[in-house]
């Protein structure tokens, strides 16, 4: 798959694959008609890792990685994670602001030319009871990501039974790369 094609999209799908002991996860375009069209990226991240990493490759032949996020720390409570393109090149980072996400999550995401990116669940209400309430964490959630007050990409978990997420870019600069970075992350890591 070539990044021009990657970039020139303007929505993902995103699908988690249940497995039992890998996080996987598979990117498709959008077809014409709205539903998923083909796969540009497929994901896997080992559970229980000693720190946190999540491969990205073109395919779920897992042959060619097209990007990567690692956790510079061990400790979680707001790690950053560096995004790498296929060869190991720093591309952007996203971290977890800890203080802002005790009651809603709260996501900063940078990108070499771009003001920096904060991304909040977009309702207090359903991210309250996300946290009080174990039995509802189920509940499809919305976050925002803006920069200076405009929008750069959402990303939408919609209802089911296993986890789904529609990705909407706003921004042409942002690099698709680091949004399903962070799209992946917010299933992968969103409960730790």
């Amino acid at each position: 798959m070539q990044l021009e094609h990657l970039q020139s999209q303007q929505q993902f799908h995103i699908r988690q694959r249940i497995r039992m002991m890998v996080n996987q996860y598979e990117v498709h375009a959008v077809a014409p008609d709205g539903s998923e069209g083909g796969l540009l990226a497929f994901a896997q991240q080992k559970r229980l890792a000693f720190k946190e990493q999540v491969t990205i490759y073109t395919d779920d032949s897992k042959q060619q990685p097209l990007l990567g996020f690692k956790a510079r720390q061990r400790l979680d409570l707001g790690a950053t994670y560096d995004v790498t393109d296929h060869a190991g090149n720093p591309i952007g980072l996203f971290r977890k602001d800890f203080a802002q996400s005790l009651l809603r999550s709260t996501w900063h995401v940078e990108q070499a030319g771009l003001p920096q990116v904060t991304g909040q669940e977009r309702s207090m209400p359903v991210a309250l009871l996300r946290r009080f309430v174990d039995s509802l964490s189920w509940l499809p959630y919305h976050f925002d990501f803006v920069a200076g007050g405009q929008p750069v990409f959402s990303v939408i978990k919609k209802w089911g039974l296993r986890d789904r997420y529609v990705v909407q870019i706003h921004q042409p600069q942002v690099d698709r790369r680091v949004v399903i970075a962070m799209a992946i992350a917010l299933d992968a890591l969103q409960g730790r």
